[in-house]
C-alpha cells in the first residue's frame, strides 16, 4: 500500500503542473488513489505495465465505490508509456451530497442530522452511535474544500482573546462554543497576551484563513484598530467592549463600579484607595475608574490621586501596587480593586502587614472568579454574566452569516454584586 500511494502522490503532483488542481490537492488525491491501487496490488501481482493499467482500469467500480463520486479516466499515449488523469466531476455537489445521503440511508436518519454530526452539532447519543459505526464500516472521508465550494462557507470562526488563562475569557470562550458547536461551527483561537498590537495580526491573519467571521474580545481600539475593522470583509463582533457602528456585547462596567464602591465605603469609610487598570482599556479601565469617582463624589469623600495606582490584570501586580500604596498612605481604610486577581494580591500584602480584613480595611473586586469564593475572607465581588455574553455573540455572527443581517446590535449586560465578608 506505501508503494501505491507514493506513486499516486506522484502522479498528483504531475497532474498538479497542468493547472487543473493545485499541488497540495494533486498531491492528497493521489495519495488516496494510490491508497486504493495498493489495495489493488496486494491482492494480485502485477508483472508488466500494460498489465497494470489493464488491472486498473478493470477496477473502475472499486475507484468508484472508495471515492463515492463519477470519476473519468482519460489514457494518453506517448511513447510506450500511459497516463492516466482523474478529474472530479461535479465538485460543487456531489462529492459531499451522495456521501451523505448514503450515510443518512444506511444510518436511517435524515440528511441533516448526518450533516450536523460531522460539524459537531448536536446529535443524540443514540444517533450519534449509529452515524458514528456507519461511517466506520464504509469508510467515508467527508471533504471540508468541497463543503467550502458548495456552501461558500467554511464553518469556522475566528475568536481573538487576550488572555486565555482569564476566567472571565475562558467563561466568554464556554458560551461561544456550546452556541457555535449546536449549529455546526467550530472555532480557531487566536491569544493575544495582551498586547494590541498581536489584536491588529490575528484580524489579518483570520481574514486571509477562510473564517466566516471573527469574534474580538478587544482590549483596546486605535486608530489602526479602527481602520483595519472598517476594512474587512467578513462580519465582527465585538465582546467585552463598545464600539460604534459595530455589533457589541459588553458589561455595565460604570454603574457596577459605581454600586460596589458604595458597597466599599458605606460604613464611614473616608480614606479608600483605588488599584485599577490601563484607562485605555475604555470598560474595565475607564468605565470602572468612572464609576468608582463618581460614587465617592457623593458620598462627600475627596479625590486624592496619590491613593490610586494603575496595576496588570494579575495577582502579583496586585501584591506590589498595595505595597506602594500603602507605603505612601498606610491610613487607607477601603481598597477598590479593578479585578478578582488584583484585589486577591492586595489581599496577600494586607495580611502580612497585619491588617484584619474587613475591620481594619474592605476590599473589593470584580469578576466573581473561583478564587473569591475560596479566599479568606471570601471576597465581595461583581458577578458579570460571562458566558451569557459569549452565546449573545455566537448568535449575532451566525445570523449576519447565515442570513446577511446587517443590523448593528448593541447589547449591555447586566451584572450583580456579590457581598461576601470583605466588607462589613
Amino acid at each position: 500500500m506505501a508503494t501505491g500511494m507514493c506513486i499516486g502522490m506522484c502522479l498528483g503532483v504531475a497532474l498538479s503542473t497542468t493547472g487543473l488542481f493545485s499541488m497540495s490537492y494533486g498531491a492528497s488525491f493521489g495519495m488516496l488513489i494510490g491508497m486504493v491501487v495498493g489495495m489493488c496490488i496486494n491482492s494480485q501481482k502485477l508483472s508488466t505495465v500494460d498489465n497494470f493499467w489493464e488491472f486498473i482500469f478493470s477496477r473502475i467500480d472499486l475507484l468508484k465505490k472508495y471515492f463515492c463520486i463519477g470519476t473519468m479516466l482519460i489514457v494518453i499515449k506517448k511513447s510506450d508509456a500511459k497516463i492516466f488523469f482523474v478529474l472530479i466531476l461535479n465538485l460543487e455537489g456531489s462529492v459531499e451530497k451522495i456521501n451523505i445521503n448514503e450515510i443518512a440511508k444506511l444510518a436511517g436518519v435524515s440528511r441533516a442530522t448526518v450533516s450536523r454530526y460531522l460539524n459537531n452539532g448536536y446529535v443524540s447519543e443514540e444517533k450519534r452511535n449509529i452515524i458514528a459505526k456507519v461511517i466506520e464500516d464504509t469508510g467515508y472521508i467527508p471533504s471540508a474544500q468541497a463543503r467550502i465550494l458548495r456552501t461558500k462557507k467554511s464553518k469556522l470562526i475566528g475568536v481573538i482573546i487576550p488572555k486565555l488563562d482569564s476566567q472571565s475569557i475562558s467563561r466568554e470562550i464556554l458560551g461561544i462554543n456550546e452556541a457555535l458547536s449546536k449549529e455546526g461551527y467550530q472555532i480557531i483561537l487566536a491569544d493575544t497576551f495582551n498586547n494590541e498590537h498581536k489584536e491588529l495580526e490575528y484580524l489579518k491573519v483570520l481574514q486571509n484563513n477562510q473564517v466566516d467571521g471573527i469574534i474580538l474580545i478587544a482590549t483596546v481600539f486605535t486608530k489602526q484598530h479602527k481602520k483595519l475593522l472598517q476594512e474587512l470583509s467578513i462580519p465582527v463582533v465585538i465582546v467585552g467592549q463598545y464600539l460604534k457602528g459595530y455589533s457589541c456585547i459588553y458589561n455595565d462596567d460604570y454603574n457596577a463600579a459605581k454600586d460596589i464602591t458604595k458597597e466599599l465605603i458605606k460604613d464611614n469609610r473616608k480614606n479608600p484607595g483605588y488599584i485599577g487598570v490601563n484607562l485605555d482599556d475604555e470598560s474595565a479601565g475607564s468605565g470602572r475608574y468612572n464609576g468608582y469617582i463618581d460614587a465617592i463624589k457623593e458620598y462627600g469623600i475627596d479625590i486624592n490621586k496619590n491613593n490610586m495606582k494603575i496595576a496588570k490584570f494579575n495577582m502579583e501586580d496586585g501584591y506590589l501596587k498595595t505595597k506602594e500604596l500603602f507605603l505612601e498612605n498606610p491610613n487607607i481604610d477601603a481598597l477598590f480593586c479593578a479585578t478578582d486577581n488584583i484585589a486577591v494580591g492586595a489581599m496577600q500584602y494586607l495580611k502580612e502587614c497585619g491588617k484584619k480584613i474587613p475591620e481594619d480595611i474592605s476590599i473589593v473586586g470584580f469578576g466573581h472568579t473561583n478564587i473569591s469564593k475560596v479566599v479568606e475572607p471570601k471576597l465581595t465581588t461583581v458577578h458579570f454574566h460571562y458566558k451569557t455574553s459569549g452565546i449573545e455573540a455566537a448568535n449575532i455572527i451566525m445570523n449576519m452569516i447565515e442570513n446577511g443581517d446587517k443590523i448593528i446590535r448593541d447589547i449591555k449586560m447586566g451584572y450583580e454584586i456579590i457581598v461576601q465578608e470583605s466588607t462589613n
